[in-house]
């Protein structure tokens, strides 16, 4: 899989920036990774050409977590330019739809449309969590705030160990950029065509996040997955597929 060097570190991401296709970048939410996407990255059609990166400090990406959405932002935009995608679809998971509302923002000319999957205009961070995590321990109920209680109890579990094996830094550093992102504002700037995905039992970033983007975008489409909670392209990986398939074939 291949490497770039962005800032003097190195980047790993998944994904052939010079196939053809649409170019869709996906970003991962607070603490993830590129493996959260990996069903979409096999399952889209050829018109869209997926890539999907680990963010600094996260994964296999050298460097550290940012505690600012604008500086994982300026990461993306040097990312962008480094594999020479053109103008692209930025798309992000919690976190990293902030990442994705915040590059649209800044550089509209690059962005072709925008998809936000279980994300907002404002992500507020319970203060319990970052007084937790600012003490160097991980919330032992964050992971009751990610899943459906449908969700298979073997996929939550690979979860909670993911979780447990992780540094508190990151997670500390990716929930204060959360915690600090606001661009309700500023929504009314965004031109481009947006999708919002988002499962009907997400207790982080409930569906009255992407009601109120549907209705302050300009070109706002929301879907809800049933059954599912914040991390719906895991959870339901096929429906969030076929959203994104529906998406890029009739807004694109």
């Amino acid at each position: 899989m291949p490497y770039l060097e962005i800032e003097g570190r190195r980047c790993y991401y998944v994904g052939d920036p010079t196939r053809e296709g649409i170019p869709v970048v996906f970003c991962h939410g607070s603490g993830g990774g590129h493996h959260h996407w990996l069903y979409q990255l096999k399952k889209l059609p050829g018109i869209i050409n997926p890539l999907a990166v680990d963010l600094p400090g996260h994964g296999r990406s050298e460097g550290s977590p940012k505690d600012e959405v604008a500086a994982y932002r300026e990461w993306l935009h040097i990312f962008k330019i480094t594999t020479g995608i053109g103008s692209f679809v930025p798309a992000g998971h919690s976190l990293g739809g902030a990442i994705a509302l915040s590059y649209t923002l800044e550089y509209p000319s690059e962005v072709r449309g925008l998809i936000l999957v279980g994300s907002g205009a404002r992500l507020k961070v319970l203060p319990a969590f970052l007084d937790e995590l600012r003490q160097g321990s991980i919330p032992d109920t964050l992971i009751d705030y990610l899943y459906s209680p449908k969700t298979p109890k073997k996929m939550i579990k690979q979860s909670q160990q993911e979780i447990e094996a992780a540094d508190p830094a990151v997670y500390l550093a990716d929930l204060s950029a959360c915690d600090k992102f606001d661009v309700i504002e500023e929504l009314s700037r965004i031109k481009q065509p947006t999708l919002m995905i988002c499962g009907d039992e997400d207790r982080l970033t409930p569906v009255k996040y992407s009601n109120f983007l549907e209705e302050r975008l300009k070109q706002g489409n929301l879907e809800v997955i049933e059954g599912a909670g914040h991390m719906v392209m895991v959870e339901k990986p096929g429906e969030v597929t076929r959203a994104i398939t529906q998406f890029i074939e009739e807004a694109l």
